[in-house]
């Protein structure tokens, strides 16, 4: 396979196969541009679901929709709010709201409304919150309708709020359907604005390191054909569903092929450079820097795209999305990084360094001062610098069982949108399980005879889960019923079949909250128990749905994934790592150094977020994210600075190896650290909490990793374990 590699970028640094590279890219970016859509076209939300649809809220949620159909779709909750009570001048207001939706008027996209104007007063004073300031009104929007339907829909009610003349209290928007048009606004022209900061700090960055024009601007050329490539195939994957294309897998894909490539455009150039100082020709000079960099380079790509193509193996919506556009891009940037690169440097030769343009001398002009001093460092004090390292690092690892998780998507969301402030005047004023119950169906294949002893035994099951803690109601009352027969039956308790009955239960703390995650999940475990002692016999089945019922789902998909990504990254990475270096020592230590690296930086960063930014918990989906990433781009630095002591290990002392590898890669490895974080700095623009956290942690592991991790503390570590031939080899050269 390096054979084959080889002779691929021996053909693209030629004089001859630079030009065909080059002009192949640009046709193949011709051709997709103008036969193929964009992702965007075709972009989608993940929900946060299974893949299979198979976790018990889905099935729930499923039978609900069988056993009880409607044509019902987003429910949005519409929330007015003053500091005082409300006059009856409001209340009248509300009438002709009512009224409106109640008419032919009203949005043609909404299903139905409360009928607000229909009750009597008292029944209306029923509806505001117990301190009179805050009134909840549900509006349900028609199933089916698109995301760009329902923001057009809740534009339109808001519009009639303002006519109305409720505009002088508080209003807004929350539930599924406000959360949906939020998310649409959140991300209006996202990927434009990201993708042109993540331009311009590179551009920045490479100019204030480089000092030249050319070097700066052609990484951003070769990823803007690059991307221009990547784009069009997501965007015939979405046309032809091959795949859905997650507009958020899309964004930070956008991140890591900016920052990849510039990576790799850095590790060509700055090698190429060292060359062209040997060699006259620039054709010759990229020949030879490719033979040293096309390993590390191919390797490189190998471990990402291993790391991506584990997110297969999950089973959580959100990260198995990530898995195919993710592939995809890496492999197209891997390929870029074999072809375009060389071939476009090789192109514009010395000039690419203007106007510091490397001339052919007979010594090799010594670099990258403060990296020779750092490598002289760590090859006098290795066992000091690794075991001061170690106690930082593991100050850090400490903090990580300390952090707290949230399953709360609306947390994320910023402070000034309606949806988030909504769901925050709704916690303030009204009673916290009420924002989302837990809807019970109770299924069973034979057909129901909803006769007195049935009532009375359901009605023992509604007992005895309202006495369960945690638990603040469960209804319907079936009193009633039991007393008067199947006349009295409440609305929509029995399913048309006559095989399933449907119950709501009412927690007592917030339904997002980790207590009510494990209230539910106490229920389920106590499926049995509840049924035995109501009276109900074992052919009857308990099905909890709702968003309590989904979020503790999705903890538990996420655990599930957690465990197999964890284990599958590190058993990938650490077998090609082997394969590469073919050493069973040196994986381990690679990986070893990374994962600590990892661990660290989660563990600092939720020590900032508590202490410094005052968040009290984080998104459950950032430890997942951050490994997958931190772990597949920091083995690029420990490849390309192993690779390099390697080789100067043939013809140098093992001490004196590592040193020279820390001083030759030292500089082109910080540039790249450097650069690398910077982009992912830039998701802190990103309005999403959970972005901006992810970005920070990123950048900061990255920085961490790059001047650490792989300047110090991994290098300390090699000479502390050097191999006994590498100890050998010191041996002969000392004497």
């Amino acid at each position: 396979m390096l054979t084959f590699i080889r002779n691929i970028v021996a053909y693209t640094s030629s004089r001859k196969g630079a030009k065909v590279t080059l002009i192949a890219w640009i046709m193949a970016v011709l051709l997709f541009t103008v036969l193929a859509p964009s992702a965007k076209d075709y972009e989608s939300n993940s929900t946060e679901g299974s893949i299979a649809g198979n976790t018990p809220s889905e099935i729930a949620q499923q039978l609900e929709k069988e056993q009880f159909p409607s044509k019902d779709g987003l429910t949005a909750l519409l929330v007015f709010h003053k500091k005082e009570t409300f006059s009856e001048t409001d209340k009248e207001k509300f009438n002709q709201l009512s009224q409106w939706f109640a008419s032919e008027n009203k949005p043609e996209n909404v299903a139905k409304a409360l009928p607000y104007h229909k009750f009597p007063e008292h029944v209306q004073a029923q509806l505001f919150s117990e301190d009179k300031t805050t009134l909840l009104f549900n509006v349900t929007l028609k199933e089916g309708i698109s995301t760009d339907e329902t923001h057009d829909t809740l534009t339109r009610i808001s519009d009639q709020v303002t006519g109305l003349g409720l505009d002088h209290m508080q209003f807004e928007i929350t539930g599924p359907a406000g959360i949906s048009a939020d998310t649409i606004t959140l991300f209006k022209n996202g990927d434009f604005v990201l993708m042109a900061a993540t331009v311009v700090l590179i551009f920045i960055l490479l100019i204030l390191i480089y000092r030249s024009p050319l070097l700066a601007i052609t990484p951003l050329i070769i990823a803007g054909l690059v991307y221009g490539v990547v784009d069009r195939i997501l965007g015939m994957a979405g046309k032809f569903e091959w795949f859905a294309v997650d507009s958020s897998a899309v964004s930070i894909m956008l991140v890591l092929l900016f920052a990849v490539l510039t990576d790799y455009s850095l590790f060509v150039f700055s090698r190429y450079r060292e060359k062209l100082s040997q060699i006259e020709s620039k054709y010759d000079s990229m020949s030879q820097a490719m033979y040293h960099v096309a390993e590390p380079i191919f390797f490189s790509g190998g471990t990402i795209f291993l790391a991506m193509l584990t997110l297969f193996a999950t089973i959580f919506e959100p990260y198995h999305a990530f898995a195919p556009v993710f592939s995809i891009a890496v492999v197209i940037i891997l390929i870029a990084g074999i072809t375009l690169i060389p071939s476009i440097f090789a192109l514009m030769g010395r000039k690419a360094f203007w106007p510091f343009i490397p001339k052919v001398n007979n010594e090799q002009e010594k670099e990258h001062k403060f990296w020779g001093m750092i490598g002289q460092f760590v090859k006098k004090h290795p066992a000091f610098l690794a075991g001061s390292l170690l106690i930082v690092l593991l100050i850090g690892a400490f903090q990580v069982p300390t952090m707290n998780y949230s399953f709360n998507i609306l947390k994320s969301f910023p402070d000034d949108m309606s949806s988030r402030q909504g769901f925050e005047l709704l916690e303030n004023h009204y009673p916290a399980g009420e924002l989302a119950p837990v809807t019970i169906i109770l299924k069973t294949e034979d057909s129901i005879d909803a006769d007195s002893t049935f009532l009375q035994r359901v009605s023992k099951l509604v007992e005895k889960l309202a006495a369960e803690n945690n638990v603040s109601k469960v209804s319907p009352d079936l009193e009633p019923a039991i007393i008067q027969g199947e006349k009295a039956l409440p609305n929509n308790f029995l399913s048309e079949d006559g095989n399933a009955v449907k119950l709501e239960l009412t927690l007592e703390s917030n339904p997002y909250e980790p207590k009510a995650l494990q209230t539910l999940e106490q229920l389920r475990d106590k499926e049995e128990t509840l049924l035995e002692a109501s009276g109900l016999s074992n052919h009857f089945e308990l099905h909890y749905s709702g968003q309590t019922a989904t979020q503790l789902d999705v903890r538990d998909m996420n655990t599930r994934d957690t465990i197999v990504l964890f284990s599958m990254v590190i058993a990938f990475i650490t077998i090609v790592l082997g394969f590469q270096t073919r050493s069973f020592l040196y994986p381990i230590l690679m990986v070893g150094s990374i994962l600590l690296s990892y661990v660290a930086t989660l563990g600092f960063s939720w020590w900032m977020f508590e202490h410094w930014l005052g968040y009290t918990s984080i998104s459950y989906r950032l430890p997942v994210y951050t490994f997958v990433f931190m772990i597949a781009l920091g083995i690029d630095y420990n490849i390309m600075l192993v690779s390099r002591i390697k080789e100067k290990a043939n013809e140098l002392p093992w001490n004196e190896a590592v040193a020279e590898g820390i001083r030759l890669t030292g500089g082109v490895i910080s540039s790249a650290g450097l650069i690398l974080a910077a982009t992912f700095a830039v998701l802190m623009t990103q309005p999403l909490q959970e972005l901006f956290l992810f970005g920070f942690t990123m950048a900061f592991g990255i920085l961490l990793d790059t001047f650490i991790i792989r300047g110090m503390f991994f290098p300390s570590i090699l000479l502390l374990t050097k191999p006994k031939s590498k100890q050998k080899n010191s041996i002969k050269h000392s004497k």
